[in-house]
């Protein structure tokens, strides 16, 4: 070995040499003269050089004659980064494919669906087929069309802008197709009779601005002092109509102190036919507190008019 053999301090690599050096692997056995590697001597210890001329030293091991460098570990940084990098990949690929669907199929070869049209409203508390058409519990809120067309609840509505209801399924189908605005005839059956009532329809935020308008009426709302769980609908003997008939009065409330008994049946209150639960709950609440009604109720087979005044709910 050329006595002026050195290395170099950073990297290792033997200065002084020319392009052979790179070509082989120099090995020195335990006992040779140490070799200098930044000026530090290795004798005593058996070194490798590689053939990029480093001391493998401890970094390497001989196998068959052979050196062969140890593999180093993955450090964990690089399986953190590693997985980053797939996720981003994996997401950008799932974009690319999905992007179309979450457009609402806007792409090359597909066309998105119409919005649906918004439905006309009229201000009942829901449609049920019965005989002959479909009928609701109660008319709310106040003012609805509804209400100003003068329909109650418990009326059977059979032809709505002439075209003829069999069912709720067609109900809900022609307030679909009413433009909103719109003023229209309808025809409904009260305690046998056909009569009808002109009705223009509402959209869906004027329906909810009556009902927020009413919530928050400054006057408050009426109680007449009934056990509302205890009413129940009841036919009029002799008779093709309805009414309610009360249970529990509840002590010293505007019922029991106006001489409403318990049984009596309810048929119109403050002018209003009466002709289910619900309705005659409605209109109590619509009534202004401490305003005086007449109560109009079949006991046994005299009917009275009974004046009640009001309280506040």
């Amino acid at each position: 070995m050329p006595s002026g053999l050195r290395f170099c301090r950073n990297c290792g690599f033997r200065l002084g040499e020319g392009p052979a050096e790179y070509t082989e692997t120099v090995r020195f056995q335990n006992g040779h003269p140490g070799v200098a590697v930044g000026n530090r001597p290795t004798a005593g210890k058996q070194s490798v050089v590689t053939s990029y001329g480093l001391s493998a030293g401890p970094m390497a091991a001989q196998v068959g004659g052979q050196v062969k460098r140890r593999c180093r570990k993955t450090s964990g940084m690089t399986w953190i980064f590693l997985a980053l990098l797939g996720f981003f990949l994996t997401a950008g690929i799932f974009t690319a494919l999905f992007s179309p669907v979450r457009r609402g199929f806007n792409g090359p070869g597909f066309t998105a669906a119409p919005p649906a049209a918004p439905r006309s409203f009229v201000g009942v508390d829901g449609f049920d087929s019965t005989d002959g058409g479909v009928t609701f519990a109660k008319v709310e809120p106040a003012g609805s069309p509804a209400d100003k067309a003068g329909l109650v609840g418990g009326d059977i509505i059979t032809t709505f802008d002439g075209k003829k209801v069999d069912d709720e399924d067609a109900m809900r189908e022609l307030l679909k197709s009413t433009p909103i605005g719109k003023t229209v005839d309808v025809v409904y059956i009260r305690d046998g009779e056909t009569k009808t009532t002109k009705l223009t329809t509402v959209s869906k935020e004027d329906f909810d601005r009556l009902v927020k308008a009413f919530d928050k009426r400054p006057e408050g709302k009426g109680q007449f002092g009934y056990d509302q769980g205890d009413a129940k609908r009841v036919p009029i003997p002799g008779t093709k109509i309805f009414g309610v008939q009360l249970g529990d009065i509840l002590q010293s409330r505007p019922a029991d102190l106006a001489g409403v008994k318990k049984g009596d049946i309810v048929t119109e209150f403050d002018k209003v036919p009466i002709r289910t639960p619900e309705e005659l709950e409605s209109r109590t609440q619509r009534a202004l507190p401490y305003s005086t009604v007449t109560v109009v109720v079949m006991r046994g087979t005299e009917e009275l008019k009974i004046p009640v005044k009001l309280g506040k709910k």
